[in-house]
């Protein structure tokens, strides 16, 4: 009897003991995945497309070890008043000039102002939204002044058709181009058959609806000279020679910078991982989607605000240039 008790007891202590080590092993799998949450923009922009690209290099450059699900939003704005409620990890991307409203409470932000916008921070720079005029080759035109007499597609509730309208303005052109009522998205179309002279558009460059017109139509890019750049107090950023068919010099133009942020919820070590891992997988990503060309360290000086302390941490180890002000 003694003997049975014996038996059953060492059964039951071998069973609770392989139960806490397969217990162990759940936890350290688990602890060894990190799971993200990436907010980025509608489904059918190009920037969420990029969402998609960086959670698939995250995965191949971490193993397996980092998974991103990419989440569709309505706009930068929404990104970044979700800042302020969302936990852990919770990456997001806008321009830096929208943290700096937010944290100020100015504009689109009055009113809704919050503490947790100040624990916003910084990882990595993306795409930029390039500013693009662009115009039938055959219709002579190397200026803004020469959009004068034209008649230009701006299309309708874009970055790039409040943009383009603000520059009319601010280049005495308001009620000098003819502004042609049809969707952005025939753009191409329309400029092929000659229903309108050019189009203006914003977004990280090689631009899809560019490329399609360069295709059916001979196409010219108006550059701004450094004095108009400075007007429009934006970014300056140069489409590099050969980007579009056709067009065989570099075009300086405007952009508004775009950055991926997180808040002070995420640890030192995944802000960290994060930040080493996309720019390991940059050069991959660049092979598959031209835009990651455009995308450099340089851009860094373009940031609001300061970096994740785990993202600092890499910059410093790869010795990458950090402006003292996001430190």
């Amino acid at each position: 009897m003694k003997l049975e008790i014996s038996r059953a007891a060492f059964v039951r202590g071998a069973f609770a003991a392989a139960f806490v080590a397969a217990g162990a092993f759940a936890a350290t799998g688990a602890s060894a995945e990190t799971r993200v949450t990436y907010k980025s923009a509608k489904s059918s922009s190009s920037y969420y497309q990029m969402g998609v690209q960086i959670a698939e290099g995250m995965k191949a450059g971490s193993n397996g070890d980092i998974i991103v699900t990419v989440e569709e939003s309505q706009g930068s704005v929404q990104n970044v008043m979700e800042a302020a409620v969302r936990d852990g990890n919770y990456v997001f991307t806008t321009p830096p000039v929208l943290v700096k409203l937010a944290q100020g409470g100015k504009a689109m932000f009055e009113g809704k102002g919050n503490p947790k916008f100040d624990e916003i921070r910084a990882l990595f720079p993306i795409p930029s939204l390039t500013m693009h005029f662009v115009m039938r080759a055959d219709a002579g035109v190397s200026s803004l002044a020469g959009l004068e007499g034209k008649t230009i597609l701006l299309g309708k509730g874009s970055f790039g058709a409040t943009e383009g309208e603000k520059y009319l303005k601010l280049f005495g052109l308001e009620g000098k181009v003819t502004i042609a009522d049809a969707e952005l998205g025939n753009s191409a179309a329309a400029l092929k058959n000659g229903q309108i002279d050019g189009f203006v558009t914003a977004g990280s460059y090689p631009a899809p609806n560019v490329i399609e017109a360069a295709a059916g139509t001979g196409i010219a890019l108006i550059p701004l000279s450094d004095d108009e750049i400075a007007q429009t107090k934006r970014t300056k950023i140069v489409i590099p020679a050969g980007t579009y068919a056709g067009v065989d010099t570099d075009t300086v133009t405007t952009s508004l910078p775009v950055v991926a942020y997180t808040t002070t919820a995420m640890d030192d070590d995944t802000a960290y991982a994060l930040t080493k891992t996309f720019w390991e997988q940059k050069a991959a990503m660049a092979d598959s989607a031209a835009w990651w060309k455009a995308v450099s360290p340089d851009m860094l000086a373009n940031l609001t605000g300061k970096l994740h302390p785990g993202a600092l941490k890499y910059y410093e180890e790869a010795g990458i240039a950090v402006p003292d002000v996001a430190k």
